[in-house]
Parts: C-alpha cells; sequence; structure tokens
C-alpha cells in the first residue's frame, strides 16, 4: 500500500480522490487551507487519514507544510489544490506545487491536476504576477503546471511525474453544470499516484480520464521549462 498526499482535499476532487484512496487501503494525507475548511475533513480522518493544514497563498504556510512532512515517507503527491480565478491563481496553482515539489523529494510519484484550459495559456513569463498582487490567469496557470509537471519527468528520471486533465466536473468550482463525469475526474490521477499498471508507470504526460493526449507545445520545449523553473527559483528563493 502507497502513502499519498492530496493537496486541496477539503472538497470536490481532492476530498473524492482521498476518500478513494482511503477507501482502497492507502495511507492517505489530506490537506485543507485552514482550520475550518479542515473540519470538513473529519470523516477521513476518523477513518486514520492524517492531516496538514495551510494557505497556500501563503509560501511560509506551504514551507511549514513541507517541513511537518519532513520525515514522512510519501510514496506520492496528488497536487490536486486549485482556484478558478481571483489573485489566489497564481500562488496556489503554480507556485504552491512547484515550492512542495522542490522542499519534498523524497515522492516517487508526482500528479499535478492540469486542465483543458491549458490550452489557452500563454508560454510567456515576463509580465507573471506570482505573488498574487493582482488577478492571475487560470489558463496561464495550468500551462505552467503542465510545463512543471514534464520539467518533473525530465529532471528526476526516478520519478513518475505525469499531469491530468480530470475534465470540466460538477464541483464548487466547475459548477453544477458542468458536463463531465464527477467520478472519473478523479480516477486518473488515483491511477497515476498508485497502480503499477505499466502505463501508470510512465511519466511525462497529460492524461485525461486515464488516456495520454498532447498538451500545448510549449509544455515539452525543455527552453521553456527551463525558463519556468529558473523564475519559480529566483521568485521564491528555492530551486528545484
Amino acid at each position: 500500500m502507497s502513502r499519498v498526499l492530496v493537496t486541496g482535499s477539503a472538497d470536490g476532487l481532492g476530498l473524492a480522490t482521498a476518500d478513494a484512496l482511503l477507501s482502497a487501503g492507502h495511507e492517505v494525507v489530506v490537506h485543507a487551507r485552514n482550520p475550518q475548511r479542515a473540519a470538513a475533513l473529519k470523516g477521513l480522518t476518523d477513518r486514520g487519514a492524517d492531516l496538514v493544514v495551510g494557505d497556500f497563498t501563503d509560501r511560509d504556510a506551504v514551507r511549514g507544510i513541507a517541513a511537518a512532512l519532513d520525515g514522512t515517507a510519501l510514496d506520492a503527491v496528488v497536487h490536486n489544490a486549485g482556484v478558478w480565478s481571483g489573485p489566489a491563481v497564481m500562488p496556489v496553482n503554480i507556485v504552491a506545487p512547484y515550492l512542495l515539489t522542490a522542499l519534498l523529494p523524497g515522492p516517487r510519484r508526482l500528479v499535478y491536476l492540469s486542465s483543458g484550459s491549458h490550452f489557452s495559456g500563454r508560454p510567456a513569463l515576463e509580465r507573471t504576477d506570482w505573488q498574487g498582487r493582482k488577478p492571475g490567469s487560470y489558463a496561464d496557470s495550468k500551462l505552467f503546471v503542465t510545463a512543471l509537471a514534464a520539467a518533473v519527468a525530465r529532471l528526476r528520471p526516478d520519478v513518475v511525474s505525469n499531469a491530468v486533465d480530470p475534465g470540466w466536473v460538477p464541483t464548487k468550482m466547475g459548477g453544477p453544470s458542468a458536463p463531465d463525469d464527477l467520478e472519473l475526474g478523479h480516477r486518473t490521477q488515483e491511477w497515476l499516484a498508485v497502480s503499477d499498471d505499466p502505463e501508470a508507470l510512465t511519466s511525462g504526460g497529460y492524461w485525461y480520464h486515464r488516456e495520454r493526449r498532447e498538451p500545448h507545445a510549449a509544455v515539452h520545449d525543455e527552453a521553456f521549462q527551463d525558463r519556468l523553473l529558473r523564475a519559480l527559483a529566483e521568485e521564491t528563493g528555492t530551486a528545484l
């Protein structure tokens, strides 16, 4: 059985992912941004899940989560936490997963939540507001995190790193009229996090409902990956 951290697991896809992994017998670490949100996870913690709390808009809080998990034998991280709009887009959707990736070198499987919206993202970093002083572009943030997944796959050959488009599903973020299947929306990330299927052990992919697809051309552009990693390292003071 594996030990998996699922970020942003107080509701939606993160909650469904954590619940399914726990039900399958895996050890799970759940995450909420504050104690009020953590109350929603009592059903999982009562069943044995561990809990970490920290607001991903606060880099010191992200570092605190990494410190709290130092020495914990994590097998996988599902970078699920995300926001759709507002100033928190870049801090939550790309800076936090980058920092956790840099600060938690142990996990051998990494799954990053992407989106079909990443195809509308722009591979331009010069005017990106990483600190969230103004609203950020969701599409750009998802392009960046998809490229991060590919960069980790390239630079850490002993790590299985992939990005997943869960589809437009009826969560709080997606809205009640979203057309995709909520159940299918979380199965791929679980599969990539714990399965021994040969396909699940491949790295550097962009997946939709367990089918590997071709992402935005910039995702596998190594020069863009390197620029992104340099920008995030300079911004956070932490190199991958």
